[in-house]
């Protein structure tokens, strides 16, 4: 279990921050872009959730994903094979994707079908539900990059989770939407 006593250490004074194996980055390294994109989102979701409060299921699954954000989050601060301070490493599993997936599916069974793209809005908790979508999009193309430079690594079900995540929060948004029904839909040309 993590325990912190201090919050202030001074050690990111110099523009670096600690990888989990130890390893001293730039605060702007692309490895700490992502996973810092990552607490954006989840930061988001808690705005979220305090417009969900009322659907147990939605807010359930939206505090499950929070505390599993932490889970890709300490994947990611500690590339490779290198171990984390308790000693094991801590990584995604494919059953948190499968999780995901299940869930996309069962909220997806009671929305309307789509008839155009939606626009961001509607409920409160739909809009930042969007918003969060918008941010974990980010968090996946500097995951994406970041997987694809030689000298890094990056575990496939941190994408895969991630890439599900943001469909997740698509559906959710809709879900919040009176299941769909109140989606703000677009309407191409209108304004021309």
């Amino acid at each position: 279990m993590v325990k912190l006593n201090k919050i202030y250490t001074r050690t990111g004074d110099d523009g670096t921050t600690g990888l989990g194996s130890g390893e001293r980055r730039k605060k702007y390294d692309l490895r700490i872009a992502a996973y810092g994109t990552l607490d954006e989102t989840n930061a988001a979701i808690g705005i979220a959730r305090l417009h969900t409060a009322d659907d147990a299921a939605l807010d359930a699954a939206l505090a499950r994903i929070q505390n599993d954000l932490f889970d890709v989050g300490a994947d990611l601060t500690t590339p490779g094979k290198g171990k984390g301070p308790g000693g094991a490493r801590l990584t995604v599993t494919a059953a948190q994707v499968e999780w995901l997936e299940s869930e996309i599916d069962r909220l997806n069974a009671a929305l309307a079908p789509l008839r155009s793209f939606v626009l961001p809005g509607g409920t409160a908790a739909a809009a930042y539900l969007h918003l969060a979508r918008t941010v974990c999009r980010r968090a996946e193309r500097l995951i994406a990059e970041l997987k694809d430079k030689p000298d890094e690594s990056v575990g496939a079900e941190v994408l895969q989770y991630v890439n599900r995540l943001s469909d997740f929060l698509f559906v959710a948004s809709r879900y919040a939407n009176g299941k769909g029904e109140r989606d703000v839909l677009w309407q191409p040309g209108r304004n021309r």
